[in-house]
């Protein structure tokens, strides 16, 4: 009704109205005690038909293809965040919740979903494949500003960040195994190893070429390489997907890559990123709850079935489907239980909601009401006792100590040189010696020290301080000097030293 009375200007105004909603819904989230997720598809539910009317929004498509866009946006954010040295401790047991974990889960939930509604058991098994992944924009944003320790948190950003390919190919199986009687289960096994074999190569090739543009391309803006990271991030997943292997992982792996290696105006990209990552979040899960009919949701009949699959979903299939996959892996008992109530649903399940209803199967709809009570259930249930569950298990790591300053002066692309961002801590050997007794590459210089909320000028007879943020103006040939510099290790004399000091 808003959008036929004001037409462009109106879809203007409305789209602006939906970020700052999505913006204010961020901010109170966390004093909540919400994923902001839930806030978002609440915004989505109470301007919709079915609400105060504003926006009548039923495209099952179009829906379908903001989700996918948004989840490449944000896989790709989340992948430029994740230091390749944590992931690679983990990389074994994220890959295989990732697919043995999502097996197990969908298995488990399936039988569930059989004795719960009136479905067949390739439909049943077709739901549990559905709500089998654990969604990245999910966990991203619940354990971004939460003081999770470091292999936890890693474990499940890795697990989210590579169970897709394992979701969507059950998803699709059982849907082509459900519309065409002659399909073979066995014929599709190896289109699983396809999709993940070449799209963890495109991805490794795609980022290694990203890197490379980046670094090479002499832009005559700034502001365009982030673009010019986003522009790879699409070309990634399409490239993948023409050739029907996995997007998202590819994506995701492409990220990791790109992240992890020195970058013209680096944090320019991370910044930019970062805020389109939000702003792709904040639009999928409203228009998530856009085409989300509450009446239709919360009917009893969905009720009842939503809690009693959430129910099996939580407290059975998630911690069976962990201790298997992780059975010969070195987790304490209590870390097992923190990554099976971690186990975050969000918005790839709604997604793949999706896909019946565009391949037409009867009861698609249905489906698609109680998977979204299902995500609701679990946003609500575990995303708002992630903490509170981390600190009785003995879990919570330090404080993050994110910077919310950078210095950008000159890049790569213009200058032989390059602004280095480097957090001390107690462990580096640098720490407790002035600057005048550190012995800095000959074409590096401080620029600037940044302890906690204090700018410190740099002189000759300034101490570094664990925490410090160092700002180091440093040629392109002695960066990896300087680097090996900062990250040694303090020895034992060097303790002793520090100790008499003290």
């Amino acid at each position: 009704m808003f959008l036929q009375s004001f037409g462009n200007d109106g879809i203007i105004f409305l789209a602006a109205l939906l970020l700052l909603s999505g913006i204010i819904a961020a901010k109170f989230s966390s004093r909540l005690g919400l994923p902001s997720l839930v806030l978002f598809i609440a915004v989505g539910m109470i301007i919709g038909s079915d609400g105060l009317g504003i926006i009548y929004f039923d495209d099952v498509e179009m829906a379908q293809l903001i989700g996918i866009l948004a989840l490449i946006i944000i896989l790709f954010e989340g992948g430029l965040q994740t230091k390749w040295s944590t992931v690679r401790s983990v990389a074994f047991s994220s890959i295989s919740l990732a697919t043995l974990g999502v097996l197990a889960t969908a298995m488990l939930t399936g039988v569930s979903v059989y004795f719960v509604l009136d479905v067949s058991w390739l439909e049943a098994f077709l739901f549990g494949a559905i709500v089998g992944s654990t969604d990245a924009a999910a966990v991203f944003a619940t354990l971004k500003e939460r003081n999770i320790k470091a292999k936890m948190g890693a474990t499940l950003e890795a697990e989210s960040g590579t169970n897709d390919p394992m979701a969507i190919f059950l998803t699709l199986m059982f849907i082509e195994l459900i519309t065409n009687e002659s399909t073979s289960f066995w014929l599709m096994i190896p289109s699983f190893f396809w999709q993940m074999g070449i799209g963890l190569a495109l991805g490794l090739v795609f980022g290694k070429l990203g890197s490379l543009a980046i670094n090479r391309i002499n832009l005559e803006s700034g502001g365009l390489y982030p673009v010019l990271a986003i522009a790879f991030a699409l070309i990634t997943y399409s490239t993948a997907s023409v050739i029907d292997s996995s997007g998202f992982l590819a994506v995701y792996v492409a990220a990791l890559v790109i992240g992890n290696s020195e970058l013209t105006y680096r944090y320019s990209i991370f910044q930019f990123n970062e805020g389109i990552a939000w702003t792709a979040q904040i639009m999928m899960f409203i228009i998530l709850g856009l085409l989300s009919f509450p009446e239709q949701v919360f009917h009893p009949s969905n009720i009842f079935a939503g809690l009693a699959i959430s129910f099996v979903l939580i407290f059975i299939a998630r911690p069976i489907a962990v201790f298997i996959s992780t059975v010969w892996l070195n987790y304490k008992f209590r870390e097992r239980l923190f990554l099976s109530w971690a186990g975050l649903r969000g918005a790839v399940p709604i997604v793949l909601a999706t896909f019946p209803i565009v391949a037409g199967i009867n009861g698609a709809d249905e489906f698609f009401n109680i998977i979204f009570f299902v995500v609701l259930t679990s946003a609500l249930v575990q995303g708002s006792t992630i903490s509170y569950v981390a600190e009785k298990l003995g879990l919570m790591g330090p404080k993050k100590d994110t910077p919310h300053h950078s210095i950008e002066l000159v890049s790569i692309a213009k200058a032989n040189a390059d602004m280095v961002q480097f957090q001390t801590n107690r462990d580096n050997a640098i720490v407790g010696y002035k600057l005048h007794e550190i012995d800095f590459p000959q074409k590096a210089s401080i620029a600037a020290i940044v302890r906690g909320d204090d700018l410190v000028t740099p002189y000759g007879d300034t101490e570094i301080k664990a925490g410090d943020f160092l700002y180091i103006l440093v040629s392109k040939r002695e960066h990896a000097d300087l680097m090996k510099l900062l990250n040694q290790k303090i020895s034992g004399p060097q303790k002793s030293k520090r100790k008499t000091k003290k």
